[in-house]
């Protein structure tokens, strides 16, 4: 594409959470583009501040197929994460409007954060701080770990992400093995065997998530994946709540099928008080911060905002999603 002089559209900013939202309208008015920030994931306030808009950057608010077709102005939709789940990509290709996401800003730190969390759990740390808290400096109270090194690490899904953490892992644990019918043969490394997703699960003393949600994938780790996995063995989930049927991981962890699970992300953001995984003995839960580090909370905002200029400039963004077409 050429670049073609900026005229000035509006892009809306919504619901940045914990990023700095004024580096993103500091980019985009240095740009000669208009933007404003609303603080809000509501449909409406997004819909009604949204219209004439050609440019949206997106926190955790949905962008549906209903919003989508009543911003006919819109050219492209910028989200602050590697994930797009909060979009219809669909109806946004079929409306010609380019979607951005932010696919490698956090990869170290999502891939750190989950190594740091299986390691965590095969060596109960929780669990022995909790012991000497409380006086207890033998711990004998707890079962004895197993060593990582004779252990298979299975990773589902193996981007940027999971390749990071299998170069991590490596060193520490027997054997990786990974399920991704997507990514090209020339990322994958001679220590990580690639094999099928039910192979993967079988498998796998500790299963680390790294796969978006899409209908497809959405509760992939049900009770029967669960039930599949060798007795013992953990679950670390730093990709998306809805991969896992949060009932089902809920039982396994009861009945001591699995040993422990480390949870990133949940089914509902910020969950309850009461919620039984936050609370369980086996679990460690973190609210969603796998991404969080200097230099990825800038990137998170900067990116999309960079992607928005390009794209209404008439240049190819930094990074954008390819949808397939749709079927006849």
């Amino acid at each position: 594409m050429s670049a073609t002089p900026l005229s000035t559209p509006q892009v809306l900013i919504t619901d940045a959470a914990d990023l700095d939202h004024t580096i993103a309208l500091d980019l985009l008015s240095a740009a000669g583009l208009e933007a404003e920030y609303l603080n809000s994931r509501d449909r409406g306030e997004i819909l009604a501040a949204a219209r004439g808009c050609s440019g949206i950057i997106l926190g955790y608010a949905s962008l549906d197929a209903g919003m989508i077709a009543e911003l006919p102005e819109l050219k492209v939709i910028a989200t602050m994460s590697a994930g797009f789940d909060m979009v219809d990509v669909r109806a946004a290709a079929d409306a010609g409007i380019t979607v951005c996401t932010v696919p490698s800003a956090a990869t170290q730190d999502v891939a750190t954060h989950a190594f740091a969390g299986m390691l965590a759990l095969v060596r109960q740390i929780p669990r022995s701080q909790a012991l000497t808290r409380a006086g207890d400096w033998t711990g004998t109270g707890l079962p004895v770990p197993p060593r990582p090194g004779n252990l298979t690490l299975g990773l589902v899904g193996f981007g940027r992400i999971a390749q990071y953490l299998a170069e991590l892992a490596a060193p520490a644990f027997k054997e990786i093995i990974a399920y991704d019918p997507f990514t090209p043969a020339e990322f994958w490394p001679g220590n990580v065997r690639q094999a099928g997703l039910d192979e993967v699960l079988a498998a796998a003393d500790v299963l680390s998530l790294h796969t978006p949600l899409t209908a497809e994938t959405e509760n992939l780790i049900d009770a029967r994946a669960l039930e599949s996995m060798p007795d013992g063995s953990y679950l670390v989930n730093a990709s998306r709540g809805g991969l896992v049927d949060e009932a089902a991981l809920l039982e396994a962890l009861d009945s001591g099928k699995l040993a422990g699970a480390m949870l990133d992300v949940l089914a509902e953001e910020p969950a309850p008080a009461d919620h039984p995984l936050v609370n369980h003995p086996s679990a460690i839960v973190t609210p969603h911060t796998a991404y969080r580090s200097d230099a990825s909370l800038r990137e998170y905002i900067a990116l999309p905002a960079r992607n928005v200029i390009a794209v209404l400039r008439g240049t190819e963004p930094e990074t954008s999603l390819r949808v397939p077409a749709a079927a006849n």
